[in-house]
């Protein structure tokens, strides 16, 4: 029995240690004895090998940063370390990574460890946890900070993107495209930056609002594609974010913008949908049952079109919401863009009547603002669809004191909306009843003058009274 055990513990000369002599019973209990102050520590966290192999890898990221050139440990050499068969020390790059995980010089981890009746053992394994812990505290705070982006940034994003919206209206839309690029842009980098969660419901909503803006600003531009792709997008992150004011916002864009390119039967079903979230206002509301009405009235469905109507007009529970009430502008619905709206819905069931009244309006409520506050694109639309109200009614000189009004819109303002109803108004003043009119005449040629944007292309559909304003 004894040389084979010799033979798995070779005697070394001068070793305190003389297995010659021991009993099998302290052979035992010595095979059992942690030899390095290595593994007493592994022991006490009850580490496996992967375990070690992955802790270690993780200090050695922190503290060389090497990458693939960082030290690893095998499983053999993990077992050398741990059994006290290394003979000095390993590499300065590993004993670097040992004392950071443990907090204990590299020299006194490979020597044995301190006897179990030293009154410092208990002491030292108490102080070296907590030293441990402190210091990965220390750690993860640190990276949770490094992983957030300032407040600061955030409030400023988000009062870029408001002033955006709320100065839409005075603004071309190639100047809103570029903006609302840049910030939605923004929105997502800082999103990648931060793992606050807050953070990260603020960035979702305010990727959204810049990408709802890009969609608007692509409708103005004559672009429908882009501007379907993009009003899914921001009802995307309103869904993400569970915002459902954006979601309900893009649901409206997507409806008009589905009658605009000639898809009709679709835009009362993106209205329906969205009158079913929860949290909106009544400016919200407002807003999607105006579209609704004009709607029905692409489809001819003259009943459902003028209960839209009634039931946009009637809205008044004092209910708000933070995106069409808080930030408005180009997300709001005021009474003149309603009134210009309707108009353009009474249009469409051929009564003029009814649609110079909404219109007259609408001129009105945008006069009576200050200067700086009014907007040419309602007031362009308004002054359009009291011309070709007055067309219907035979009223060639009032509808050309109306256009006189929408003529003098500048190019920077002349967008999809009011291209589209200079372009009806050009067909209008064809009529079999006017041909000859020196008068309509002059006036097409004018509306010719006054569809051709420099600068931009107006991809606008060939048919039908398609007025609206979102």
């Amino acid at each position: 029995m004894s040389c084979r055990l010799h033979a798995v513990f070779p005697h070394e000369e001068g070793s305190a240690d003389d297995w010659s002599t021991m009993t099998l019973g302290d052979l035992g209990a010595e095979v059992g004895k942690p030899r390095t102050l290595l593994k007493v520590l592994i022991d006490q966290r009850q580490w496996t090998w992967a375990i070690f192999e992955r802790e270690f890898a993780k200090a050695a990221d922190k503290v060389i940063g090497r990458g693939a050139k960082n030290p690893t440990v095998g499983e053999t050499q993990y077992r050398r370390w741990t059994s006290g068969q290394l003979k000095g020390l390993p590499s300065p790059d590993a004993c670097r990574v040992l004392q950071d995980m443990f907090h204990v010089e590299a020299s006194k981890l490979f020597a044995p460890p301190p006897e179990s009746t030293d009154p410092d053992v208990s002491t030292f394994d108490l102080e070296a946890e907590i030293a441990m812990t402190a210091r990965e505290a220390q750690d993860d705070a640190g990276a949770a900070a490094a992983s957030s982006v300032s407040d600061l940034t955030v409030d400023q994003l988000r009062d870029d993107l408001h002033v955006l919206a709320r100065n839409y209206s005075n603004q071309s839309a190639r100047d809103v495209w570029q903006r609302a690029k840049e910030l939605r842009e923004q929105a997502e980098n800082d999103r990648d930056r931060t793992a606050v969660p807050a953070q990260q419901q603020v960035l979702l909503i305010l990727a959204g609002q810049a990408s709802a803006l890009l969609s608007t600003a692509a409708f103005d531009l004559g672009s429908f594609d882009g501007a379907k792709r993009l009003a899914r997008t921001a009802a995307l992150y309103g869904e993400t974010a569970r915002y459902e004011p954006l979601r309900a916002y893009a649901a409206g864009s997507l409806a008009y913008i589905a009658y605009y390119s000639g898809e009709q039967s679709q835009a009362p079903v993106h209205v329906r949908h969205a009158l079913t979230y929860g949290g909106l206002g009544d400016v919200a509301v407002r807003r999607l049952h105006s579209i609704e009405a004009r709607a029905y009235g692409h489809l001819g469905d003259t009943e459902s079109a003028r209960r839209a109507l009634s039931m946009s007009e009637e809205v008044g529970t004092d209910a708000t919401d933070e995106l069409h009430d808080a930030v408005g502008g180009e997300f709001g619905f005021s009474d003149e863009r309603l009134a210009m709206s309707n108009a353009s819905t009474a249009l469409l069931l051929g009564d003029g009547r009814a649609a110079e009244t909404s219109a007259r309006r609408a001129l009105e409520l945008v006069a009576a603002r200050p200067a700086k506050d009014r907007s040419p694109a309602v007031f362009g639309k308004a002054a359009a669809d009291v011309a070709m109200a007055r067309l219907l009614s035979n009223d060639l000189e009032g509808a050309a004191e109306a256009l006189e009004a929408m003529l003098s819109i500048t190019s920077t303002h002349r967008a999809t909306g009011l291209v589209a109803r200079a372009m009806d108004l050009r067909r209008a003043l064809t009529q079999r009843h006017l041909q000859g009119a020196a008068l309509a005449t002059d006036l097409g040629e004018r509306l010719e003058e006054f569809t051709r944007l420099p600068g931009q292309r107006q991809l606008v559909p060939p048919y039908g009274v398609l007025a609206l304003d979102a």
